[in-house]
C-alpha cells in the first residue's frame, strides 16, 4: 500500500512552441518550468518521501532534483515514524521515460495533426505504433503502458518492503505516460486515456491496495501543500486485506 505521487516535468520551450520533444536530447526546463518545479518542490515538502524516481530525460531529472531539494531535514525524533530520509537522492528508471515516438519526434503538433495517424492517437490509441526512424526508437502505446505499469508496480513493492505500508514516493515522468497510468488506475481502457489531462508540474496521486488502485488526486497544479502524513500514518497501522483495502461506502471521513 505504498503511495505514489506522479509528477509531470515542468514546462520546456518545446512544450511552449508545440513541438513533440519525445527523446530528443538536451530539452531542459524554460524559465516558467524552473519556477513551476520550485513550487512543486515546496508543495511536496510537507510529506517525507521514501524515494524520488525520475525518467532519464533532462527535464524530468531537473524536476526531480527540485523535489529532493524541497524535502526538509528529518529530525532525530522523527526517524522511527517517518519514511523520509535525509540522504534522499534522485533515482533514474528508463521504464518511466517518455513514449518513444519514432519519426514523430521533434515535429510540430500542428503538422502531426494533419496526418491520418493523429486520429488513431486521439480515438484508437490501443491500435497505435509510432512510425520508425533511424535515430529515434518507435513503440506502440500499449507497450508504453505495459512498461510504465511494470515500473510503478515494481517500485511500489520495493518501497513498501523497505519502508512499510503507507510509504510515499514520487515518480517524475511525462504527460502521455502519466495519462496512461492514471487511466489504468481508474480501470479505463487505453482508448480512453486521452480524456485525462496532465499539465506541466502537476501532481497526481495513486495508492495501490490488494484488490485495486485508488486514485486520490489528478492533475493538481494548485499551490496548497500536499501533506500525506495523516494517510501515510493510517496505512502504516493498517493490515493487508483490512478495511483500508476497500472503498469507503459513502466516501468516508478522509484522513487527517
Amino acid at each position: 500500500m505504498a503511495i505514489v505521487i506522479l509528477v509531470r516535468h515542468g514546462r520546456t520551450a518545446a512544450n511552449a512552441d508545440g513541438t513533440l520533444a519525445g527523446w530528443t536530447p538536451g530539452i531542459s526546463l524554460d524559465d516558467t518550468g524552473r519556477e513551476q518545479v520550485r513550487r512543486v518542490g515546496d508543495r511536496l515538502s510537507a510529506t517525507p518521501l521514501a524515494a524520488v524516481v525520475s525518467s532519464p530525460l533532462e527535464r524530468c531529472r531537473q524536476t526531480a532534483e527540485a523535489i529532493v531539494a524541497g524535502q526538509r531535514p528529518i529530525e532525530a525524533s522523527e526517524q522511527n515514524v517517518s519514511p523520509g530520509r535525509v540522504d534522499l537522492a534522485v533515482e533514474v528508471d528508463e521504464r518511466i521515460g517518455e513514449c518513444h515516438y519514432g519519426a514523430w519526434t521533434g515535429r510540430k503538433l500542428s503538422d502531426l495533426a494533419k496526418e491520418p495517424l493523429w486520429r488513431d492517437v486521439q480515438e484508437r490509441p490501443s491500435t497505435v505504433t509510432f512510425p520508425p526512424h533511424d535515430d529515434y526508437r518507435a513503440e506502440s502505446l500499449p507497450d508504453m503502458l505495459d512498461r510504465v505499469v511494470d515500473a510503478i508496480t515494481t517500485w511500489d513493492q520495493r518501497i513498501e518492503a523497505a519502508h512499510g505500508p503507507g510509504a510515499v514516493w514520487v515518480a517524475v515522468s511525462h504527460g502521455d505516460v502519466i495519462k496512461a497510468l492514471v487511466g489504468s488506475a481508474f480501470g479505463s481502457p487505453l482508448d480512453a486515456f486521452q480524456r485525462v489531462v496532465i499539465d506541466p508540474a502537476s501532481v497526481s496521486i495513486v495508492r495501490r491496495a490488494s484488490q485495486h488502485p485508488f486514485v486520490l488526486r489528478v492533475n493538481d497544479s494548485g499551490s496548497d501543500p500536499v501533506d500525506l502524513t495523516g494517510l501515510s500514518r493510517a496505512l502504516a497501522e493498517s493490515r493487508p486485506g483490512g478495511p483500508d483495502d476497500d472503498a469507503a461506502v459513502g466516501g468516508g471521513a478522509g484522513s487527517d
